[in-house]
């Protein structure tokens, strides 16, 4: 009897907790917040030092001398914003710890005028992640060491799935009406198939359930800040024409702010926003950048600035996830030699910009005006196309 009463009042609890939960934010409610913010420019963040999201949390290997002195760099050339990752290993092995690690990172941004954007899952990379020591970076390799949240193990195992709750609403909730913080990216690219690892089968389906599960559990909460997910792959996402996959169609569908990734050269960058205008919500691309790939700050910031979408590059100071190495060095490692130019990456690991032209540029783009993109000087001037390096 004890049991049964036990099970009536968590299932009572759960339900008040749905039926308390916030909705999506309206169109209005979306543009009053980000009419408030400044034009958002930033990059994706994990300190030189971390190789991924674990080492850059984990009690071991955490960091604030170097974040601060990185984020100071972010804020010398004008950044506001950073697309930071965390994971749900870090909160079942110490919740408070965590939590007191994200306050102090929150700490140390504030101080630099930077909000981050904090991804709780992701569905890149190795898919077997493990607490501990993280191996060294593979020699000539592109973020070799990145790891999925959960990973594919946790994915099928539905007894964790408590745990994820936990954590969604442990994180969300400890900093839920916390200013420093921007907003939550609740998956990062969810359908990723991270093909260099196999026996990833079946994966899809179990990701878009908990997916739709997390913006439950978040939106219980109550969060001030808002929840996306990012479209990432596919060629069309208007609103109509019946093109958009299942995935697509949630991310979209659920997100409060529209939330998109492209490494394409400007047309397509510029053709992109113009597919995610009609959803009537504010629009930030949360990864861009990929200089081999034709997709460059030079090229795609101005257009950014003009429709006052929201910028956030891969990649900051060249590390441990080596970066500034291309896609195909999963294939090919460049072990012998550079690669003819840098693939991501803003700064140097002595904190000089890789180009200062880039970091002028963003300077003056983000100090102006928003929607003002001022007058580019010749040193800014695109480089006359010769086709993909890669």
């Amino acid at each position: 009897m004890k049991l049964f009463l036990a099970t009536l009042t968590a299932a009572a609890a759960l339900a008040a907790g749905a039926a308390d939960a916030r909705p999506r934010w309206t169109e209005a409610q979306a543009r009053t917040w980000y009419d408030r913010q400044p034009w958002l420019v930033g990059s994706n963040y994990a300190p030189a030092t971390a190789i991924n999201q674990l080492e850059m949390w984990q009690a071991e290997t955490w960091d604030p001398r170097r974040i601060d002195y990185e984020l100071g760099l972010a804020q010398g050339i004008g950044m506001n914003t950073m697309r930071v990752f965390l994971h749900d290993q870090l909160w079942q092995q110490d919740p408070e710890g965590f939590k007191r690690r994200i306050g102090e990172f929150l700490t140390i941004a504030q101080r630099h005028g930077i909000k981050p954007l904090f991804v709780l899952f992701d569905s890149c990379w190795d898919p077997d992640p493990k607490l501990g020591p993280q191996h060294p970076p593979i020699p000539g390799v592109h973020n070799s060491g990145w790891v999925q949240g959960p990973g594919l193990p946790g994915l099928r195992d539905k007894s964790r799935y408590p745990g994820y709750k936990a954590y969604v609403q442990g994180v969300i909730g400890a900093f839920a009406n916390d200013d420093r913080v921007l907003g939550w990216d609740l998956w990062n690219e969810p359908d990723n198939g991270a093909d260099q690892y196999k026996g990833q089968e079946g994966k899809e389906p179990l990701v878009r359930a908990l997916l739709a599960q997390t913006f439950e559990w978040a939106r219980a909460v109550d969060p001030s800040q808002p929840l996306t997910s990012g479209v990432w792959w596919h060629d069309d996402w208007t609103p109509t024409g019946g093109k958009l996959t299942a995935m697509e169609k949630l991310q979209l569908g659920e997100s409060d702010v529209i939330t998109f990734h492209d490494y394409s050269w400007p047309e397509t960058f510029e053709a992109r926003i113009r597919q995610l205008l009609p959803y009537n919500r504010p629009i930030i691309c949360t990864e861009y950048m990929a200089r081999g790939n034709g997709s460059t700050f030079d090229g795609s910031l101005p257009i950014a600035k003009r429709y006052n979408v929201g910028m956030m590059n891969w990649g900051f100071v060249d590390g441990k996830t080596q970066t500034r190495l291309p896609w195909d060095s999963w294939q090919k490692p460049y072990v012998t030699s550079e690669p003819t130019i840098w693939f991501h990456e803003v700064f140097r690991n002595d904190g000089t910009p890789y180009r200062v032209a880039e970091t002028d540029l963003i300077r003056r783009l983000a100090t102006s005006p928003k929607g003002v993109v001022p007058e580019v000087t010749r040193a800014e001037s695109p480089a006359p196309r010769r086709g993909n390096r890669r």
